[in-house]
């Protein structure tokens, strides 16, 4: 039995690496001169990392006419499928999948990315056309900036990359939606001149067309079926996309394993279909914390994996914050980014390949929609409309902004439009509305944000089984009854998966996992914070009334027990903001 529950680690003593260089694209006549330029036309350059052979060339490809040019990240899971179509034997086949991107733009131009199934960020050049055509997957595994300003566009996966090329100036909007969510939502970056393209979506140069090629959808389907019925159809899909997902037969693969049900369920059909080892990684905070160590334990011994846990004390948590914000794009206010490549780093001593359960909340309802469905109900009650309940439902900074704004910011920002709006109110099911909202905002803006960045942090490659974009689209298939419905969530999922976990974890209560940045402020922080956040030189000085930071910083009436998670907030934004003023 391949078990070992209580191998606890300290983090392990793995210095932090530098950000390996990535790809950057240019637009516009760059000067010849120019650093590591691996290709250019007239009005487009390819800037590639240099290894010791030459350039990194695995991110550029030329159509087999020589029309198109494409530079990107891509990893598909019909690569089989889609070289068949092009009439070469697979087998045969020695390019990349980029190679296979840009063949089938060749033959098909647009229409070719309805075929592509995976995760991409591409920019396509049209050599005779001499048009600029910027692509990202369906769902946003993968990120792709460019700059709004000058005669030089630049492209990049990577935010930071683009340092050199934007200036210094923050958009108040990007911080008025930071505070409140934790995140960047929608095509705004925390830079005024930087925008992130959305997922799903084709922007154009020169024109800067945009056009999306896939939308999210409600389409219930098959509502006189019982539970059952739409459980054994989501079960078939998921059997199909964890084997697709899981590496050669002959490696092992790692799990990011919670306890929850969405980790768990990943993990037991990963312990299915995998030949070689599975490991699984859980963390836990030291015997000040409660824990799920009990639930995370009973499912590796059930699937029979190689357990690892990590202990992640207080003094860890906030000495890596640092290092930590260094590889986030936008910042992330979440207190799980420091576990997450902490627990990454430990994996990538057993594995290159790990899975997570990501994306079971938003597509199978989870309990996080449950203040918004009270809303629904009782809003004319408590007077707020549904778009100032959604903020709150964040547990942030929302109500706090008239504050903890500047009186020039918050003039700035007050008056600006929401990203949520149009989802907010559109015409789909009220329990859909939100699981669209979260998939395209938290989803695309936070969650995979956050494994993509931090994943490729540890050397590793991180998939999202449950945020499949065949699963998304199954998702909003289903009738909303069968995803949260009262107190229960989640059935659907519960019902897919019920002959492969204990009965314990099926039918546990969601608690999710539970950062202690309460106690860690409280404790052990107090003082960095107040010299960090505090400092009249401080980076959010300018945006920012130092009064109701210092409050929080003295749990001056903190009745909902909330200013752990708005000032771990607030510290990784400054952090953020330090590392990136540095990088100019």
């Amino acid at each position: 039995m391949l078990f070992d529950a209580f191998k606890n680690r300290k983090s392990p003593k793995i210095e932090f690496i530098k950000t390996a260089p990535t790809w950057r694209v240019a637009w516009g006549t760059v000067d010849e001169s120019y650093e590591n330029i691996a290709w250019r036309d007239e009005k487009f350059s390819v800037v590639l990392p240099r290894t010791t052979s030459g350039f990194l060339t695995e991110k550029l490809a030329i159509s087999s006419g020589g029309r198109f040019v494409v530079v990107g990240d891509v990893w598909l899971t019909n690569q089989v499928q889609l070289l068949q179509k092009l009439g070469i034997e697979p087998d045969s086949f020695q390019g990349s999948y980029l190679q296979v991107v840009a063949n089938l733009w060749e033959r098909w131009g647009n229409e070719s990315l309805h075929q592509l199934v995976g995760m991409f960020a591409l920019v396509v050049w049209d050599r005779e056309r001499q048009v600029l055509k910027l692509v990202r997957d369906r769902i946003g595994v993968r990120t792709l900036y460019y700059t709004t300003t000058g005669s030089v566009r630049w492209i990049a996966p990577q935010l930071r990359t683009l340092s050199p090329h934007r200036s210094s100036e923050l958009d108040l909007v990007a911080l008025r939606d930071y505070l409140c969510c934790a995140f960047v939502p929608g095509e705004r970056t925390l830079w005024e001149q930087v925008r992130e393209l959305r997922p799903g979506t084709v922007l154009e140069f020169p024109d800067h067309k945009v056009e999306a090629y896939w939308q999210l959808q409600e389409q219930i389907v098959a509502v006189d079926q019982p539970l059952a019925w739409h459980g054994d159809r989501l079960r078939e899909l998921l059997d199909q996309v964890v084997q697709e997902y899981l590496p050669p037969a002959n490696e092992p693969v790692g799990v990011f394993l919670s306890g929850g049900l969405d980790s768990s369920c990943i993990t037991a059909l990963a312990a299915k279909f995998h030949k070689a080892p599975v490991h699984t990684f859980s963390i836990h905070f030291g015997s000040e914390c409660p824990n799920e160590l009990e639930f995370s334990s009973l499912v590796a011994s059930h699937c029979q994996t190689q357990h690892h846990i990590l202990e992640i004390t207080f003094k860890d948590m906030w000495s890596r914050l640092r290092s930590t914000m260094a590889y986030l794009d936008d910042p992330i206010g979440d207190p799980l980014t420091v576990p997450n490549l902490l627990l990454g780093r430990l994996a990538r001593e057993s594995v290159e390949v790990v899975l997570n359960g990501e994306g079971g909340d938003p597509c199978f309802g989870g309990p996080k929609n449950q203040p918004m469905l009270i809303n629904s109900l009782y809003g004319s009650v408590t007077n707020q409309d549904a778009l100032q309940a959604y903020l709150i439902s964040f547990q942030k900074c929302a109500v706090d902004l008239p504050q903890l704004l500047k009186p020039e910011v918050l003039t700035e920002v007050q008056t600006a439009p929401w990203v949520f709006e149009e989802d907010l109110y559109s015409q789909a099911s009220y329990l859909n509305r939100l699981m669209a909202m979260n998939i395209k905002f938290k989803g695309a803006d936070q969650i995979l944000t956050k494994v993509s960045n931090l994943t490729q942090a540890a050397l590793l490659h991180g998939r999202s089984p449950l945020f499949d974009q065949r699963v998304i689209d199954l998702s909003m298939e289903i009738p909303p009854e069968y995803k949260l419905s009262g107190v229960e969530e989640k059935a659907v999922l519960k019902q897919a998966i019920a002959d492969i976990l204990p009965e314990a974890i099926i039918h546990r209560p969601k608690s999710g996992m539970m950062v202690p940045v309460q106690l860690g402020f409280r404790k052990y922080w107090q003082q960095e914070a107040k010299d960090l956040l505090l400092n009249r030189n401080a980076a959010i000085t300018p945006y920012l009334n130092q009064l109701p930071i210092r409050n929080w910083l003295n749990y001056q009436g903190d009745t909902w027990s909330r200013y752990g998670v708005k000032l771990w907030l607030l510290a990784s934004l400054e952090i953020w903001l330090q590392v990136n003023q540095k990088a100019r």
